[in-house]
């Protein structure tokens, strides 16, 4: 009996116990938006790396193509605010008037650079007039392959005891089908390379286009457990742009109806809305009363990752603001900002300021 009592802690009649509490729910998701793009120029190792120390759980590249068909970060094709190439005089006869997704552009393009020439290249600060402190990093790095985020993100797994999850997207993609260089079929030869993408680490691949999503799901069915695919949204009135190529009128905002939710949970594991969507702010800039969309999206087993949480006073909303000019920083604000959108219920979230995105998940109390 002795024995019983020190095995079961008690062998009596009443074995009754209390039920253990509910697991907590997991903890939202920080995307470092660009790396940390924040405090570093955007797309670069360095940025992705700052993410990483300062506490994001996933990176983010966005995916353009060289002319030689690599896959490189930029945000956009165009690359005169992003990189000093508009000062190397041996490329000024590159840039040239095209038209991407409908809109004119003049400048320099990556798909009109092999990868060694934009390796001569490098990144400055986007917007400098709002973040005039990551000026001091202009002309350092590289411009990154997806191949070196990577290794990057293996290598930092090693470091931290975590697996870093990448979240590429890729960018124009209806435009780079039709100039011959495709991006997903790259894009899944890439991840399939390297036994970190392809088996270990969960790889989230987005678009704000439709068509291409679908041909994903459809090529891989559910061979890759570990890779989900996720469904942009901008603001409700603009349309995907191989819906404008297509001629079909639907708008994001049919996009995030319960009959939009439905069909996007088809071919997507997720999707990544406008943060005002789901909640906006009236003329005040108070925030309103959360839309359906969290609730459509959950209903079809979506999860919610909306974008972009930034710590400037640019970007804040009216009431979060503090005293000082646009680059001033409100640490505070940006907590309060994640915080109401927490209680509205996302999954994650992208922001340019993973540090401080760490801080509203883990300070959060629901």
């Amino acid at each position: 009996m002795a024995g019983c009592a020190l095995a079961l802690a008690g062998c009596s009649e009443d074995d009754s116990q209390d039920p253990p509490p509910p697991p907590p729910p997991p903890k939202a998701l920080v995307v470092g938006h660009r790396g940390a793009s924040a405090l570093r120029p955007e797309h670069t190792l360095e940025s992705y790396r700052k993410a990483v120390e300062d506490g994001a759980d996933i990176i983010e590249p966005d995916l353009v193509s060289t002319k030689d068909g690599v896959l490189v970060a930029r945000h956009e094709n165009e690359i005169s605010g992003t990189t000093n190439v508009s000062e190397v005089a041996k490329f000024a006869d590159r840039k040239v008037t095209k038209t991407i997704d409908g809109a004119q552009l003049t400048g320099w393009f990556t798909e009109d650079f092999t990868l060694a020439e934009l390796k001569e290249l490098r990144a400055r600060e986007r917007i400098p007039q709002i973040r005039p402190a990551n000026t001091q990093y202009n002309d350092q790095f590289e411009i990154p392959t997806l191949v070196e985020i990577i290794a990057l993100a293996k290598q930092l797994s090693e470091q931290t005891g975590r697996i870093i999850p990448i979240y590429p997207e890729t960018k124009h993609s209806t435009y780079f089908q039709s100039i011959n260089l495709p991006l997903e079929e790259r894009l899944v030869a890439a991840l399939k390379a390297d036994d970190y993408t392809a088996s270990k680490a969960t790889v989230y691949i987005q678009s704000f286009e439709v068509a291409n999503l679908k041909a994903l799901r459809q090529r891989l069915g559910t061979t890759q457990s570990n890779w989900k695919l996720v469904q942009l949204m901008e603001q409700e009135a603009l349309r995907p742009y191989d819906f404008t190529v297509a001629g079909d009128t639907r708008t994001y905002a049919d996009l995030m109806t319960e009959a939009g939710m439905k069909e996007i949970a088809t071919y997507a594991n997720g999707v990544g809305p406008y943060k005002r969507s789901i909640i906006n702010v009236d003329a005040e800039g108070k925030f309103m009363t959360p839309s359906a969309l969290v609730r459509n999206a959950h209903a079809v087993n979506l999860t919610v990752h909306p974008y972009t949480f930034r710590p400037e006073n640019s970007f804040m909303p009216t009431p979060l603001k503090v005293a000082g000019p646009d680059s001033t920083r409100t640490p505070a604000g940006l907590i309060a900002e994640l915080h109401a959108y927490l209680d509205a219920g996302i999954d994650g979230f992208f922001t340019d300021d993973p540090a401080v995105g760490r801080q509203a998940v883990d300070s959060y109390v629901p």
